[in-house]
This record gives structure tokens, C-alpha cells and sequence, in this order.
């Protein structure tokens, strides 16, 4: 067989191989691949993630009014708190388990994620948790899930719009603080999300009365958006967001920046 019969073959192989569409090339392949790793799987973790969070989480809210009580102050914290571990935990080896806008900036901020990727997952965030927020409305009674606010957040009484942004702001300095340093620093013992978890339970504990403690952009827009309940909610983009980039570039500039230094002097 001739050279030219071998490439005229060889192309229609790769132009049209029957009803299957056009046969990738090897370089084509390798670039579809690296497409689906550095974006599409992290993204649609993310999104996954987030909805898994907001559903258990206001979800337990949802239900607490639904039983009178019976789940309570500890319950929620702990279904929260857990449930963030969880999906931390499972999404962690493919997108990093941001599961949260404020996370996502403070890795914005401190370069440890690109913008293109930064941005897709805060909006696949808002998304997962808007779907979560819509799913829980479908399964809880209106008048439950409307007694409860689909589980979103508001300030307490007596909380005003500064305050709120402080206690945001505050706890989600810790937050963060649990996300470097239990999941960024290489230095730390590997846990999972639980430290991270674990932070957000007792984040709850202190602050639910007062703000609701959601430390989360998406967490309390997901439900709000799905149920039409608006109220305050600068809040909870304004004073997450401040608490997690300060928090990011302390533990970045200040505790690991030396540690870097030190290491490549070793």
C-alpha cells in the first residue's frame, strides 16, 4: 500500500468514522482532558458541594421548625457543621471543597487560584445553593418552610446592619484561619474538613442567635433567592468577605510567607 493511499485513509478515518463524529486527534484529546481537570470537574464539585452543604444545613432549620424544636440550637449547629466537613472532606482532592464565595476570594486575593477558575466557582456555588434552597422548598410544607425562611439567615433582635457585618466579619475570620490552617498549610495534620467543620459548629453556637452565623455568601443567598426572603443581606456578603481575606493574607504574609523563606534557605 502506497504512502498516499495510507494518509487518504488514515483522513477519512479521522474526518468521518461513521455516526460517532469526528475521531480526536492525540493533541486534541490531551487538551479536552486538561480542560475537564483544571475546570469542569472542579466547577461541577463545587456546585455539588455547596448544594449538599445548603441542603442539610437549611434543611435542619427547616425541620426544626417543623418538629417545634425538637432539633435546636446544638442540632443545627452540628448538621451544619458536619455537613461542611462532609462535603469539604469529598470535594477536597478535586476542586480544594471551597464550598463558599469568601473562601474562594480569600484564595482569590492570595493568588492560590486562578480568576477564570475563582469566578466559576462562586457562581457554581450560588447555583448549588439556589437548587438546594428551590429542592427544600419542593419537599417542607409552604407553611413550614416559609415559618422558617427556607432556612436562610437574618439578624437577630437588637442586631444592627454594623453589628451583623462585625459578627460576620469576626467569625469568619476563624473560619479561615481553620481553612489555612488546617487544609493550605502542607505543615498541617491531614483531617479533612473536619477542623474546618468543627469551627463552623461552635461559629453557630455562638453566633446563630445574633446573625444566624452564615459565614457564607452562598449559604444565605441560595435560600433567599429560592424563597423570596431579602433582609439584610449585605450582611452576609460584606462581613464574610472582609473577615475571609484578612484572615487569608495574615496566615499567607505573616505565618507562612517566613516558613517559605526558611524552607528554601534549608
Amino acid at each position: 500500500m502506497s504512502e498516499e493511499i495510507r494518509n487518504e485513509q488514515a483522513n477519512r478515518i479521522l474526518e468521518s468514522p461513521g455516526n460517532t463524529g469526528p475521531i480526536m486527534t492525540p493533541q486534541q484529546a490531551q487538551a479536552r482532558s486538561k480542560l475537564s481537570e483544571q475546570y469542569v470537574k472542579p466547577v461541577v464539585a463545587e456546585l455539588i458541594g455547596t448544594f449538599g452543604f445548603v441542603f442539610i444545613g437549611a434543611g435542619s432549620i427547616i425541620t426544626n421548625t417543623l418538629t417545634n424544636g425538637m432539633v435546636g440550637l446544638v442540632g443545627i449547629a452540628f448538621a451544619l457543621g458536619l455537613g461542611l466537613a462532609i462535603m469539604i472532606t469529598i470535594f477536597a482532592a478535586t476542586s480544594g471543597g471551597h464550598i463558599n464565595p469568601a473562601v474562594t476570594v480569600a484564595f482569590l486575593v492570595t493568588r492560590r487560584i486562578a480568576p477564570l477558575l475563582g469566578l466559576l466557582y462562586i457562581v457554581a456555588q450560588l447555583v448549588g445553593a439556589t437548587l438546594a434552597g428551590l429542592l427544600l422548598r419542593a419537599i417542607y410544607p409552604q407553611a413550614v418552610w416559609q415559618a422558617a425562611r427556607l432556612g436562610t439567615t437574618y439578624l437577630g433582635p437588637g442586631v444592627s446592619f454594623g453589628l451583623g457585618v462585625l459578627i460576620e466579619a469576626i467569625l469568619t475570620f476563624f473560619l479561615l484561619l481553620a481553612v489555612f490552617g488546617t487544609a493550605v498549610d502542607k505543615r498541617a495534620p491531614k483531617i479533612g474538613g473536619f477542623g474546618i467543620g468543627l469551627t463552623l459548629f461552635v461559629a453557630i453556637l455562638m453566633g446563630g442567635p445574633l446573625t444566624g452565623a452564615s459565614l457564607n455568601p452562598a449559604r444565605t443567598f441560595g435560600p433567599a433567592l429560592a424563597g423570596g426572603f431579602w433582609q439584610n443581606d449585605l450582611v452576609y456578603c460584606i462581613g464574610p468577605i472582609i473577615g475571609a481575606v484578612i484572615a487569608a493574607l495574615i496566615y499567607e504574609y505573616v505565618i507562612l510567607r517566613p516558613w517559605r523563606v526558611g524552607q528554601a534557605m534549608a
